[in-house]
């Protein structure tokens, strides 16, 4: 498996050589050697490749947002999170993927559904941590979120503790006192706040 055929060089950016130092199925760290539009001088850089991801905001028809409280190990925390997932590779990253992936990542991690007559809406995608590893993910608004008959689906390596649907409002005083801490969140609120009256 490698990823690193995800953000491909162009506009002066030129990949000489690369050294896979650690593959999982989860992520491929390597020592490269590039150059760059303002540096034409091959130099090194270590790179932790990601698949591509989707971070759903999931809004319920009354107007909340639907939230999953999970133990993160790196972080050795319990968090308030959008639920969020990754894209399988062979599918591509077409919007039709990141919709499939999302639908299915807020079903498995929350329980709930689009509802019938529900939309699904992109909000482009950021990079979480582009220092260092070339993860991107794509936000999607869910409107129309309803529990569904399934249920929660969990990995077995996830362990969501607690649903809840939170206000706009809750959520800004959250951010506010820094319960709200993850990328995913953040930057899925922040586009939310520039697209929308979000905090009124």
């Amino acid at each position: 498996m490698s990823f690193h055929n995800a953000i491909p060089d162009k506009d002066g950016w030129n990949t000489h050589q690369r050294e896979s130092l650690f593959l999982n199925p989860y992520l491929e760290i390597e020592r490269v050697r590039v150059s760059s539009p303002t540096r034409p001088e091959p130099f090194e850089w270590t790179v932790c490749h990601r698949k591509a991801g989707v971070v759903i905001a999931a809004q319920t028809p009354e107007g909340g947002f639907v939230m999953i409280r999970q133990e993160r190990v790196p972080i050795r925390r319990t968090i308030w999170e959008f639920p969020a997932g990754q894209i399988d590779e062979a599918t591509g990253h077409t919007w039709e993927a990141i919709v499939a992936t999302g639908l299915r990542e807020l079903q498995e991690e929350t329980g709930y559904e689009l509802a019938s007559g529900g939309e699904v809406a992109p909000m482009h995608h950021y990079v979480s941590s582009p220092g260092f590893t070339d993860e991107h993910c794509h936000q999607i608004w869910v409107r129309g979120a309803v529990p569904g008959a399934r249920g929660m689906e969990l990995d077995p390596n996830e362990c969501i503790t607690e649903v809840r649907v939170f206000s706009p409002r809750e959520l800004r005083g959250m951010v506010a006192e820094g319960l709200i801490c993850d990328a995913n969140t953040l930057s899925c609120l922040a586009r939310l706040a520039a697209l929308t009256p979000f905090w009124a």
